[in-house]
């Protein structure tokens, strides 16, 4: 770069940095935008991201509810996942008591937990934003009893007989718990929901310091 570009330059920040100082930001603005930020409309990416990491937390909720509800009813602590890995193991799944494979059913459980979560992120942030308290909590009942209804009778009932030849998720999970779980799903994603929505950054003059 010659000396006269360089003075150029210089010359260029200068002048923005002096807008800043008196406040004038709208001449900033085209500078920003031409850099892509923020980005106009909804920010999809965003909240596809933080939907999974809130889809996280709520799937940790829901199997630390089973964790713990569990020994209440004479079941195993882990009954839950075992009867989850009978998809990809099959009935030997029921059996298991290698820690490894539980660690690993867990961490399935949670990455399920974190796709549902991008779903149900986006869904809540980009069309429910302005809904009442009352509305956005019926929909987020409804989004987790879809997820049930969905997972278990029009997923899980055919594909995994026809995969492993039986269907142990739909047969040996209890209504009541499955509904249950998910519910604790919805009701974390619901609470967490509005924390994760992205907030433009607005650009600020001395007027408002």
């Amino acid at each position: 770069m010659d000396a006269q570009n360089r003075e150029h330059l210089i010359r260029e920040h200068i002048e923005e940095i002096r807008r800043l100082e008196t406040g004038s930001v709208d001449a900033v603005e085209p500078a920003r935008a031409s850099a892509g930020w923020p980005p106009d409309g909804y920010y999809l990416l965003w909240h596809v991201v933080v939907g999974m990491m809130l889809g996280l937390i709520g799937s940790l909720v829901s199997l630390l509810a089973n964790v713990l509800g569990a020994p209440l009813f004479g079941k195993p602590a882990l009954e839950l996942i075992r009867v989850y890995l009978t998809f990809p193991m099959g009935q030997r799944a029921l059996y298991a008591d290698d820690g490894v494979i539980l660690f690993v059913g867990c961490v399935l459980y949670l990455c399920t937990g974190a796709v549902y979560g991008s779903v149900f992120h986006v869904v809540m942030s980009s069309l429910f934003v302005e809904a009442s308290a009352v509305k956005r909590f019926v929909v987020a009942t409804a989004i987790g009893l879809g997820l049930w209804v969905v997972n278990f009778y029009l997923i899980l009932s055919w594909l995994q007989p026809m995969l492993l030849g039986d269907n142990w998720i739909v047969r040996l999970v209890p209504v009541w718990v499955a509904v249950l779980t998910h519910m604790a799903f919805a009701w974390t994603m619901l609470a967490l929901e509005s924390r994760g929505r992205f907030e433009r950054p607005r650009l600020s003059g001395p007027s408002d310091a």
